[in-house]
């Protein structure tokens, strides 16, 4: 059986974590096996890279983006790949989308340098399917749990460039990511996730 790798993208506090897990237990309900992960983290190196990157100090733009990068490259070979290569649901809270999204159009370097740049360090792998879910940047407050990360401190209009980013991206890779509405009821944005990965699951047979 082939492997399949989605991913979920959106601003914080979006539900990522919530819609990934419903999604996972949806997918070993049918006998697939299905390997859950994040970035920046879900190796040991990236756990190290996400305390740097999210709790460590100040980091100018160009740091920021390399370092997301590393993780990525680390990430995609030892465990990406290798659990795709067995047949393995592979889905991941963030990917390349994130950096685009966050180092390109919130920290300002031109998004097209940090896409050349990660799909370098993945060698080119890409989801089947992007879903991401889009959130009111003003509505993070009132979902925060825990002290804030640097990414979630940077400020309004930070959040405010990274989703019009994400939103960009969407439009421009319309067959691989989907715009659902965060601010749904989670049980309705679940049975939106499954429809658009069942459709996914007959098109690739």
């Amino acid at each position: 059986m082939a492997g399949l790798f989605i991913s979920f993208e959106g601003g914080d506090g979006a539900g990522k974590s919530t819609q990934l897990a419903r999604l996972a237990q949806w997918f070993r309900e049918q006998g697939r096996e299905v390997v859950t992960t994040r970035e920046p983290g879900g190796t040991a190196l990236g756990d190290q890279l996400r305390t740097l990157v999210l709790h460590g100090e100040d980091l100018d733009e160009r740091t920021e983006a390399l370092l997301y990068a590393t993780d990525r490259a680390h990430h995609v070979a030892t465990l990406v790949r290798p659990a795709l290569a067995r047949g393995a649901v592979v889905l991941t809270d963030r990917y390349l989308d994130s950096s685009v999204a966050y180092q390109g159009g919130g920290r300002g370097l031109t998004a097209e340098r940090v896409e050349e740049l990660n799909l370098w360090a993945v060698d080119g792998l890409l989801p089947e399917l992007t879903v991401l879910l889009d959130l009111d940047p003003a509505q993070l407050p009132a979902r925060l749990t825990g002290a804030p990360d640097r990414l979630e401190r940077a400020g309004s209009q930070f959040h405010a460039r990274t989703r019009a980013a994400f939103l960009e991206r969407a439009a421009a890779h319309p067959d691989r990511i989907v715009v659902l509405d965060a601010a749904a009821p989670v049980e309705e944005i679940a049975l939106q996730v499954r429809s658009h990965v069942e459709r996914l699951l007959v098109r690739t047979g």
